[in-house]
């Protein structure tokens, strides 16, 4: 399938408005560097680890954190886990609020947590799935200042 032509008087089907959109490369954001993605957690004993290290609560969820030890492999970077009780409610529930735990550690931990560190984000009931997703991510930054200034 191609896609629609725009006509050449510039002038749309509908209005008066083209349907063809062009960004130029100041309007895209500049990065500085490239930041490696976090590693994702699927060993229970490391969510034993998190669970005995410093946490911090939120609205949206409550997060572990804690700096490997020396003899733990920290060459990883940053390492994340997601869990969510039954508490939250069913499968597709539980399902929901990992999902938009992941996605907001995806987008704040690069930038907010530190190499070297396991996170582990866990799920609320009715907080993760209904709270707006800025107030998630606010609230993640928050829990991650407060984890590092202990």
């Amino acid at each position: 399938m191609t896609p629609p032509e725009t006509p050449k008087d510039g002038s749309a089907a509908h209005g008066t408005r083209s349907p063809a959109v062009s960004v130029s490369a100041s309007e895209t954001p500049a990065r500085s560097l490239p930041q490696p993605q976090p590693v994702v957690i699927a060993k229970r004993r490391d969510f034993l680890a998190a669970a005995r290290a410093r946490r911090q609560g939120t609205k949206g969820m409550m997060v572990q954190g804690r700096k490997r030890r020396s003899d733990e492999p920290v060459g990883v970077g940053i390492r994340m886990g997601f869990t969510c009780s039954k508490k939250v409610g069913n499968a597709v529930a539980r399902n929901r609020a990992k999902r938009r735990l992941r996605e907001v550690a995806r987008m704040i931990l690069p930038i907010h947590g530190r190499s070297g560190w396991d996170y582990v984000l866990i799920g609320r009931a009715g907080g993760t799935a209904d709270r707006p997703f800025e107030d998630l991510k606010n609230d993640l930054i928050y829990a991650l200042k407060k984890i590092h200034g202990k």
